[in-house]
């Protein structure tokens, strides 16, 4: 996420967090160099503008004249900056009306509307505790109906039936009553996009927005397309009384560019971000925390919520007592532990959110092939209840069996049942003598020389 703005933005300041004295001299070429970082990653020219201001006024200011360290006080100002430009603190949605309190999703075609609507959906369900229907009022697109209906099944939600032959403003009608017969809390509904803004589709989601009065109505808006997306957003804020932005597809977007640009050229904030294609993949926006990841700072707090979220406490506390006893680590146990860093987001996004290892992430990415953890997941699940337990019965002919069943090879069966007793002599270590050992034995995981070295037991390409 944002890797090259980061990648630049902390190249920028590197030059500066060292200095004893921070003079207009000495900060006008990093500022320079910040200017050419956000103005390549795709922000808005007059937030740049307004940006660089800010933090040389706030640098050359009484608050780092007195400062025992002003390169690291610099440092400070351009997070908190960072911060502002993204609109400060979380903005959370307004639910406090009476039920079904109505989230209309707006956008272009192909931003991620109906996908976003079964993700906001399943946030709702599964962190507040609400009950949810969705709908589509898209009677352009048959497929986009049909898709809402397929993801509302999956997500566990309500769905609400609507066909091409009738108007937007009559299913809204429809499905806000049919919501409100079942008690559902919240009703979200799905509106048509086109590839461009006209005057047709800003009356028709207009009206709808008339006569449904939403408590919510937010615009969704790829990432991807950088500073348009504050440009089409504005646009639609002119013609709705838009309350915040879904930003999708930021997991693929290595600029930022939209995320700096759409709070201070919309005056809305955002609200959530979307961050992968799976229906978990939607995360509430917080400034401060995306501030501190682009100056590779790491995110530890959205960390442990995903954590806290994400991870099957019962395998965790199962394993965690396997442990204490000494008991062995079998494949099964190791499995458990590749579909947990899965719904965590894999190996890129955990190292993103630790501080200090923004470049690691992007290292791994060069360097590890991604798809070997789903390989490794295939070998496991070819392999019997009885080998899983007990992999030195992985001899010969069962590897051949095992390979041929998921499609690999030989030696990435190999790889795996390394990497497995490596896992196993570290969880011997834990029982023994605590973290400290099991730190000790990460580094068999690791190659020689780090993640860029050779050898090693990580599945490298």
């Amino acid at each position: 996420m944002f890797q090259n703005l980061s990648e630049r933005l902390t190249q920028s300041l590197r030059s500066i967090t060292g200095k004893a004295r921070l003079t207009e001299e000495n900060i006008q070429g990093t500022l320079r160099e910040v200017r050419m970082a956000l103005l390549e990653a795709d922000v808005a020219l007059p937030v740049v503008k307004q940006f660089v201001d800010a933090v040389k006024q706030r640098a050359l200011g009484q608050e780092v004249m007195s400062s025992l360290s002003p390169g690291q006080a610099f440092l400070k100002i351009v997070q908190a900056e960072l911060e502002a430009v993204m609109g400060g603190e979380n903005a959370t949605l307004d639910l406090a009306s009476k039920p079904p309190a109505v989230i209309l999703l707006a956008g272009l075609q192909g931003a991620g509307k109906t996908t976003s609507a079964a993700k906001l959906a399943k946030l709702l369900k599964e962190r507040d505790r609400k009950s949810v229907t969705v709908v589509s009022a898209d009677v352009y697109r048959p497929a986009a109906i049909r898709q809402l209906e397929t993801l509302a099944g999956e997500v566990g939600v309500d769905f609400f039936p609507s066909d091409t032959t009738q108007k937007p403003v009559d299913i809204a009608r429809a499905a806000l009553a049919h919501a409100r017969i079942r008690f559902s809390d919240v009703l979200i509904i799905d509106t048509a996009g086109r590839l461009a803004v006209d005057e047709a589709m800003m009356a028709e989601i207009a009206e709808l927005e008339r006569e449904i009065k939403p408590v919510e109505t937010l615009f969704v808006v790829d990432a991807m397309t950088g500073q348009d997306a504050a440009n089409t957003a504005k646009a639609f804020g002119d013609a709705l009384p838009l309350t915040g932005v879904i930003l999708t597809k930021v997991d693929a977007d290595t600029r930022g560019g939209a995320a700096l640009s759409v709070r201070s050229v919309t005056g809305k904030p955002i609200k959530f971000l979307g961050v992968g294609e799976k229906t978990a993949a939607l995360d509430p926006f917080h400034p401060d925390r995306l501030a501190s990841r682009i100056l590779g700072m790491g995110d530890v707090l959205s960390l442990i919520e995903e954590a806290e979220q994400k991870v099957d406490r019962d395998k965790a506390e199962r394993l965690a007592r396997k442990v204490r006893k000494g008991k062995k680590f079998d494949l099964e146990d190791f499995r458990d532990q590749l579909q947990q860093m899965n719904n965590m987001g894999g190996v890129n996004s955990l190292l993103e959110k630790m501080p200090g290892m923004g470049n690691m992430a992007q290292l791994a990415e060069q360097k590890l092939d991604m798809k070997m953890f789903v390989r490794m997941e295939a070998m496991i699940n070819s392999m019997t209840p009885k080998e899983r337990r007990n992999p030195e019965l992985i001899q010969g002919g069962r590897k051949r069996r095992i390979t041929q069943g998921s499609g690999t090879q030989v030696q990435d069966l190999n790889r795996l049942l390394k990497q497995h007793k490596q896992m196993q002599k570290m969880m011997k270590k834990m029982k023994g003598g605590g973290l400290q050992k099991m730190m000790r034995g990460l580094g068999g995981m690791m190659p020689p020389g780090g993640a860029g070295g050779p050898g090693g037991g990580m599945p490298f390409r």
